[in-house]
Formats: C-alpha cells, structure tokens, sequence
C-alpha cells in the first residue's frame, strides 16, 4: 500500500524561554510570522507533527528506557557499547542520564509542534471542515505525547497551546490533571476525525485510532466500563486480525486491517537526520542489519507457550534463517534479536537501514486485550473469552475456557505479554498491574521509586527549580 510521507521542517518558538527543554532546533526553520498563512501552511504544520514522531529521541534510543527496564528485553549490542544502558537495565539509573532527558525533550518538542498548530490555524482563512480536522489531527498527537510523559514521568507541565504571556516555565501539573487534558483532547480528536482516510492520505490519525486510546488512558486509569465501551466501538468498526502474525510486522502490510496508528517511514536520500527513522537500524542483527540493541530476553523466550506462532515471530535466533530467507549469522554478542524491528537483507544502507519500516504504536489485536481485560473486570467472562481467544487463535493456541476472574486476569495478562512483545508496552503494564516489585524486583526495581523515571536534571537546572522530582531521586 502505498504510504505518504511526513516532511518535517521547524517553526522557531517564539518565547522568552530560549535555553528550554521545550525550544525547537531544526536545521531549517521558519520564522511563526512568517508562516501560518494558507491552508498549505496549516497543513504543513501537522505534517512536521507526524514527521517528528521518528525523529531519534521517539523512534531510537531514548523509548528504549521503557523496554531495557522490563523482564523482556536486554541491552544487547557489545558489552561496552552505550553502556547507560546497562543503568536502565538495572534500575541503577539517575536524573542526569541523557536517554532520560531524551525521551523528555522529544515528547515535549511534538507538544509544542502542537501547539503551534493548535494555536494559529484557528486565524487561517481556510475550509472550516479541514480546519477542524487538522486541529483534531493536532490534538490527538498532543494527547499521544502527554500520555507518553504521564505513563513515564507522573505528573508534568500541561501547555494547552502558546502561553500568551510568553512563560514556559511552569511547574508540574498532576498526573490526574495531565489524564484528564489528555481525555479531552482524545474526545476531540474522537469526535472531529474521519474514519478513513483517501489513498493520499493513509498514515494520519483516524476515529478509530482516537477511541483506541481513549480506551488505553481509561485502561490505565482502571475505569473499565469506559475502557469497554470504546473497544466496543473499535470493535465494530471494521479492523480485523491478519491471518499470520508474522505478516503485521512486514513492510507489505503496514497501515493493514490491523493497524490503528503508526509511525509512517519512508527513506529519503541524503536526509537521515530528519526523514528517516532508525527504529529498525538500531535493533537490528549486530553485523549484519543493525547496531543489535534492545535484544528479547531468555525470560522472554522461555514465557511462550508449546506452538504459539509468536515467539519465533517476536524473536531472531543466530543461525536460523528468517522467513524472508536472510541467514543469521552464528557469530556474535548477542544470541537473540528483535524480529518486529527486522527488515529483511537489500534495504537501503548508510544509517539508514530499514528506514521503510513503519513503527507500530496501536494495533486491533491490542484492542481486543483491552477489551477482554475490562470485559473480565466488569464480570462479562464470555464476552472476555471471546476476544482474549481471537488473538490466541490467530498464535495457533487453544482457546481459553471459562476461568475464575482473578486465573482469567493473570491469563489475559499472559497473553498481552506474548502478543505485545518486544513494542514497548511490558514495563508500562507490570506498573499499571501494581506488579513492579515482584516482576521487576530481581532487577533491581524499587516500590515507591521506580514505578516512574526521574525528571531530568537538566529540565529542572533550567526551570530554576520549578519542576520538582519524583520521590526517590
């Protein structure tokens, strides 16, 4: 299917705050005076909004902090290569780590790209119907990027738009005020996006992919009843499972039946910094296809039930020979990859290895989890069974039969580790499921400390002190 890509250029923020974790410094920028004029202005502005979701500090490095801290996933790479890593790992990680820091300035760079859009296109002269959706477009990223923040750091500032008195330096909201901003803006979106999009318009946010996490963020708040009336809707809405799991993770497939949101990537020459993602590169085979980071874990690998189908779709052994037919050589640090990063041999090279591969963020199979999970909770076991064994299926298991709410819980939990894996959702669950210290404890994770990264130092030396920091660091 053919996919549009997403330029991103910059708009110079214009504010009294000019060495701020909030500060846009692209290569190319235009002045917001300048701009901010026509409809192709208005939609240039939520182009750089998407665009920037696989820029370096969204797509590479900086997310892994929330896989690396999970049972799921190891360092990877050499022993000595981005040692930080090994922080992360074991939760021996401070303020000052800049992959912290990086995760931080990368969310809030797509809130103020927002914003600015958020901002001006109200003034534009423009289709009323268009600017509604661009506004909505603009508020379903922004709420995307808060929820990141909240689920990472709790409770941080909350920018409804351009501050008219010029002042970023704001202190933290809490973490119940950023949800309830994000819901908002999710209801927005919810109300004012199209269900579908025309050809030239695949990869932008949809209806769907707004009740989809609406759903998420209530899921995350346990209000359960709402996490099953919006999965319901979702539900009949018209996405459907791939036939084989393998397939969703392939370039062929993206912006499938299955896929709610994604990431959209595509190589542009002599471009790397900022057209094209290095999701895959820096995942990928050590020697052979990448720089072998965020690597599956043999807790990982051992946790697949006889004949599930995805194990050996979520993980890349040495020496097997990929489904694609690309040999992975026995050679090596590492003895295990991730396979849904993988883009098979003949992509293009020079930092820009799987560089087509979009980057999934919300799938259906994830909906009908949610949807089996809030089912279970609200005392509806067949209607839970029912979705729960749709995604089992599809892994080539049994179904489930009938369980006690509490076995059909831990079962449901199972089973989203097992689909889920290695997307980044495995920290953030054991959190939410108030299971840190006994899944994570072996690591080195800590109750009333870890269930949250620090507020990097560097954010709070230049807020002068406003921001506070998390208990514990």
């Amino acid at each position: 299917m053919k996919k549009i890509i997403f330029i991103l250029f910059g708009i110079t923020l214009l504010s009294a705050c000019s060495d701020s974790y909030l500060d846009i410094k692209p290569e190319d920028q235009i002045e917001a005076d300048n701009f901010f004029k026509t409809k192709e202005d208005a939609l240039a502005s939520v182009n750089a909004i998407y665009a920037n979701l696989r820029a370096w500090d969204l797509a590479a490095f900086s997310p892994m902090i929330l896989s690396i801290s999970s049972d799921d996933v190891e360092k990877g790479s050499s022993p000595g290569d981005a040692s930080f890593f090994t922080d992360i790992n074991n939760f021996t990680f401070t303020s000052s780590a800049g992959i912290i820091g990086g995760y931080w300035s990368g969310q809030f760079k797509g809130i103020n790209l927002s914003n600015q859009t958020i901002s001006n296109i109200p003034n534009i002269v423009m289709d009323e119907t268009l600017k509604t959706r661009l506004l909505a477009e603009a508020r379903f990223l922004r709420a995307y990027h808060y929820f990141n923040l909240v689920k990472t750091y709790g409770g941080v500032p909350i920018y409804d738009g351009l501050p008219a008195d010029g002042n970023y330096n704001l202190p933290r909201n809490t973490k119940e005020e950023v949800y309830s901003f994000i819901l908002a803006d999710l209801k927005f979106a919810d109300e004012n996006l199209p269900a579908a999009y025309g050809a030239t318009d695949i990869g932008r946010a949809t209806k769907g992919a707004a009740k989809g996490f609406e759903a998420k963020v209530n899921m995350y708040l346990g209000n359960w009843n709402e996490v099953l009336s919006f999965t319901n809707a979702v539900i009949g809405m018209g996405y459907d499972l791939l036939p084989n799991y393998n397939s969703v993770f392939r370039i062929a497939n993206e912006n499938s039946v299955e896929s709610l949101f994604e990431a959209q990537c595509t190589y542009v020459s002599g471009n790397c910094d900022l057209s094209n993602s290095q999701y895959s590169q820096v995942q990928g085979v050590r020697g052979q296809y990448g720089w072998g980071f965020n690597v599956p874990s043999q807790d990982l690998s051992d946790s697949y039930e006889a004949g599930d189908v995805r194990r050996d779709a979520t993980i890349i052994y040495r020496g097997e020979t990929t489904p694609e037919g690309d040999f992975i050589a026995l050679i090596g640090d590492n003895p295990m990859y991730n396979q849904k990063s993988y883009v098979p041999s003949g992509q293009i090279g020079n930092c820009s290895e799987g560089s087509e591969q979009n980057i999934k963020i919300m799938r259906f199979a994830e909906i009908l989890l949610m949807n089996a999970e809030a089912a279970n909770e609200t005392g509806d076991t067949p209607l839970a069974l029912i979705s729960v064994n749709k995604v089992r299926v599809r892994a080539g298991l049994i179904p489930l039969l009938s369980l006690p709410k509490a076995q059909l819980r831990e079962a449901i939990w199972k089973e989203r580790r097992s689909e889920m894996g290695m997307e980044g959702d495995r920290f953030l669950d054991v959190v939410r499921q108030g299971r840190g210290a006994t899944v994570l404890g072996p690591l080195g994770f800590t109750s009333g400390k870890n269930e949250v990264f620090p507020i990097p130092a560097e954010a709070i030396s230049l807020s002068n002190g406003v921001l506070t920091q998390n208990s514990g660091y």
